[in-house]
């Protein structure tokens, strides 16, 4: 299996912070690698390395058989980056935006090259609608073509799908793994978990660390967790009463149901047997990732406290 990214030891700190901390990872072609872990965890900023935009301040490796900091314009030139924020011009219609992308790489067949990526993901119809009209599902797949029109190795996607409607985010990851298929490498920084479930793999990144990877079954099954899902009258109140109780390590609600988790079997077990009677209703489930990320969460030590 031909790895696209193998990098070990990636350091950066601005000023007194150490955003990224040793971070080693290896990614082979063609797989879907998805990015975990609260706001400022350093997720931005790997991302952000590994493409030449950013230089470690220590650190070696690879990405598309390039030297990271070496060869930093031969990635650049073989990778697509699609930033959080919408990022193209407002003023230009769709066809002028990707014209423009198509000039600013220097491609040829730009004019076929600007139709084909309309046509992929469903543009056609409103190449001439100004970027700047759309709603955001169409903005993502406009940011999605400009990204991809050079036919890059690797595609780094930076919680693409923040604030579009579910549709719209199941059709762009129907879009990734088509992509996927056919060679392309994706990086993706997200904090749904129905996406990262779709992800071939995840790395959970924690305050500049990264402290979990694998599949996401594989993640799940190594964090250890036993949960215990309830359901009864006045829920949120009952989340408050059994936070920090010993043995539970973390409580979430969810709509009128509660997830009560924890490592230690026999901890746990006592810090729920008070309210083991009606109205409420125990039964132990297979912990979700949401399980583990909330976990991973509460262990983790915030580098800018």
């Amino acid at each position: 299996m031909t790895l696209a990214i193998d990098v070990a030891g990636l350091n950066k700190s601005f000023g007194d912070k150490h955003v990224v901390n040793d971070v080693t990872i290896q990614v082979a072609e063609g797989r879907i690698c998805g990015f975990l872990g609260p706001n400022g965890s350093g997720k931005t900023t790997t991302l952000r390395m590994l493409c030449g935009l950013l230089t470690p301040d220590s650190g070696r490796g690879t990405c598309l058989g390039f030297d990271i900091i070496r060869e930093a314009d031969q990635i650049k030139r073989r990778t697509g980056y699609m930033t959080q924020r919408f990022s193209l011009y407002e003023d230009l219609t769709i066809a002028e935006n990707l014209q423009f992308t198509a000039r600013v790489y220097g491609l040829d067949r730009r004019r076929e090259r600007v139709d084909q990526a309309l046509e992929r993901l469903g543009l056609a119809a409103r190449r001439d609608q100004l970027a700047g009209t759309l709603s955001g599902g169409w903005k993502q797949r406009l940011a999605l073509a400009s990204a991809t029109l050079h036919e890059p190795r690797l595609l780094l996607l930076d919680e693409p799908t923040a604030g579009v409607d579910p549709k719209a985010r199941r059709d762009f990851w129907d879009e990734i793994h088509v992509l996927a298929e056919q060679g392309l490498t994706v990086l993706v920084s997200t904090h749904y978990m129905d996406e990262a479930e779709r992800c071939h793999e995840i790395a959970y990144i924690s305050y500049g660390k990264l402290i979990a990877r694998g599949t996401a079954q594989e993640v799940v099954q190594r964090a250890g967790l036993i949960t215990f899902h309830g359901e009864g009258p006045d829920i949120g109140r009952l989340a408050h009463e059994m936070a920090g109780k010993p043995g539970v390590e973390t409580v979430a609600p969810f709509g009128a149901a509660l997830h009560v988790s924890g490592t230690d079997r026999a901890a746990l077990e006592a810090a729920v047997a008070p309210w083991r009677r009606a109205p409420y209703r125990w039964t132990e489930v297979e912990p979700t990732l949401e399980d583990v990320f909330i976990q991973l969460m509460g262990q983790a030590e915030d580098n800018f406290a």
